[in-house]
Order: structure tokens, then C-alpha cells, then sequence
């Protein structure tokens, strides 16, 4: 098997590290609101033993509108370190899903200048599944000093997007589920347009899941050639709001590409402005700048 501990550990390490000063355990897991479920709440039931919970909704840019924008460096460094983490220690991050919002962790880490972070094979399902320890006490970590060092080219904004996809300098490659991207789904924000970037590709990160575990390197290169992807050339993920892109980013990571970001804002932002060409329908024939089926 392929070695994969850059960026993952396996439940049986992480049960041999619970004690080890040096490893941090994170519980990040967040739900759409649509789903009626809340993660601290969840949490509070049963995590893994001496695990904080990162609430991505809390160590964000509140004052934006935007869901869960990246804070500033000062504001995540001081959220983080009122947890108990700093950004030598080794940072294992896992969701209740097994894979759906840990990867948004990660790259959130690793923007901020982490040294050391992985993500828990399978998560807190494998880790249940196995009869391993789930634990319901508050757990209080001493303050640590995190030195945030924000990395700005692994993230991007609207005009950005919009000024390099017109360009052709970037691919931009949308997580979303097709009926969404299509524009046939509704989006779980009522005020939130249907349908895509024009110009832009789709590949939802269900496509890059199994079992709650990213797919190997084989399947991950295929399914991005499969949605049109030339992973010699710049990508910008997005997603809904920016949660579920970093699947994608975290594949890409895998694969050895090192001119990948994530447009924070994502379709939340795009879609829900009137200024932005949005298209619906199939994209076959359709440029980076609309389509025939675009709608303003």
C-alpha cells in the first residue's frame, strides 16, 4: 500500500498517542444546516478521548456574511492556542463522518503554517467500529502559542477567480454534488442561485470517498481526468461554501500538485450575487466568461 502518512494516521497509532504530549486531537466536525444536525452537540455526547472541538463557524471571520471565512492569522492563532495547540505539535484531525469536514481542518491548518497535520483514517466511525474509547467530559487543554503564518496563495477571492478564470490561468473545479452544479438542484441557502461558474468543472468529493477514507492515488488521478482536470495546470477548488473544496485540495496534495487553492467564498458568494454570470444546464461548448444558458 501506498505510504499515505503525510497526511493521514490509523486509528491503531492514534490509540497508541492519546498520552504523547506532543499530538493534539481535533474533532471538526460541521454539518449543513439543512441536516438539523449540531456538531458540538454531538460532540458533548461522545469524542475521542482528549479531543477539543474545532467549530469552524467560531474560528472564522465572524464580521464576514460569508459562512466560515478564514479569520485573520492573529485571530486563528489566538482561538487555536486558547484550545491547547500550537503549531509544533503533531495535529490529528477527524470528523463523525469518517471524511467530510477534517480535510477543511487540515487545509485551514496548513494555511495558518502548521508544521504537522493529519487527518484520522476513517475517523470517528472506524474508530467506534473498532471498540475503541469515545469519551463525554469537557476536555481543557493549557493555552499554547500558536505562530500563525498565514500562506495567501493557497487561498483566493472573488476577483480573483474571476479575473484568472477570464484569463484562462486557472481551472476552476467545483466540489458540489452534478444536480447542483447543473444548476437541477436547489442550493441549501434559499437566497443562493442554482447553477455554476461558467467555464468552470465538476467533481463532486463523494466521487473521491470510500468508506469514509480518501480513494488511493489511482482512482483520485482518474476521477480528475475524468471531470477535465490537466493537473499540470493551476486549480482553484470551491464548493458550497468552501468545506467540501478542501477534499479536493487535499487529493490534489496527494497527487504531488503544488499550484492548488480554494476560493473561500465559493458558490455562497458567487451565486449569491446578481453581479456574477451564473450558467445552468450542460456544459458542453461553454466558455469561461458564459454560455449560452448563463442568467445575471
Amino acid at each position: 500500500m501506498t505510504d499515505r502518512s503525510r497526511w493521514f494516521v490509523s486509528t491503531e497509532w492514534l490509540a497508541g498517542h492519546l498520552d504523547d504530549p506532543n499530538v493534539v486531537v481535533v474533532d471538526g466536525t460541521w454539518h449543513l444546516a439543512a441536516t438539523g444536525r449540531n456538531a458540538r452537540a454531538e460532540y458533548d455526547v461522545g469524542h475521542i478521548p482528549g479531543a477539543v472541538f474545532f467549530d469552524i463557524d467560531a474560528i472564522a471571520d465572524t464580521s464576514n456574511p460569508l459562512p466560515h471565512m478564514l479569520p485573520t492569522a492573529e485571530a486563528f492563532a489566538e482561538a487555536v492556542g486558547a484550545l491547547g495547540i500550537d503549531d509544533k505539535q503533531r495535529i490529528v484531525v477527524y470528523d463523525v463522518l469518517g471524511l467530510y469536514s477534517a480535510p477543511r481542518v487540515w487545509w485551514t491548518f496548513r494555511i495558518m503554517g502548521a508544521a504537522d497535520v493529519v487527518i484520522l483514517g476513517g475517523g470517528l466511525p472506524k474508530w467506534r467500529t473498532e471498540g475503541r474509547p469515545v469519551d463525554n467530559r469537557p476536555v481543557t487543554r493549557a493555552r499554547r502559542r500558536f505562530d500563525a503564518a498565514f500562506d495567501p496563495a493557497v487561498a483566493r477571492n472573488l476577483a480573483q477567480v474571476r479575473d484568472d478564470l477570464t484569463t484562462g490561468a486557472i481551472q476552476v473545479v467545483d466540489a458540489r454534488p452534478a444536480p447542483r452544479f447543473l444548476g437541477d438542484a436547489p442550493e441549501p441557502r434559499s437566497w443562493v442561485r442554482t447553477g455554476r461558474i461558467p467555464g468552470s468543472l465538476n467533481l463532486p468529493a463523494t466521487e473521491l470517498i470510500a468508506d469514509g477514507r480518501l480513494k488511493p492515488r489511482e482512482a483520485l488521478r482518474a476521477a480528475f481526468a475524468a471531470a477535465g482536470v490537466d493537473l499540470t495546470k493551476p486549480v482553484v477548488t470551491m464548493c458550497g461554501s468552501g468545506v467540501n473544496a478542501a477534499t479536493l485540495n487535499l487529493a490534489l496534495d496527494m497527487l504531488g500538485v503544488t499550484d492548488s487553492a480554494l476560493y473561500d467564498g465559493s458558490w455562497t458568494e458567487w451565486g449569491g450575487r446578481d453581479d456574477m454570470p451564473v450558467a445552468v444546464g450542460p456544459i458542453s461548448g461553454e466558455a469561461a466568461t458564459g454560455s449560452a444558458t448563463e442568467q445575471r
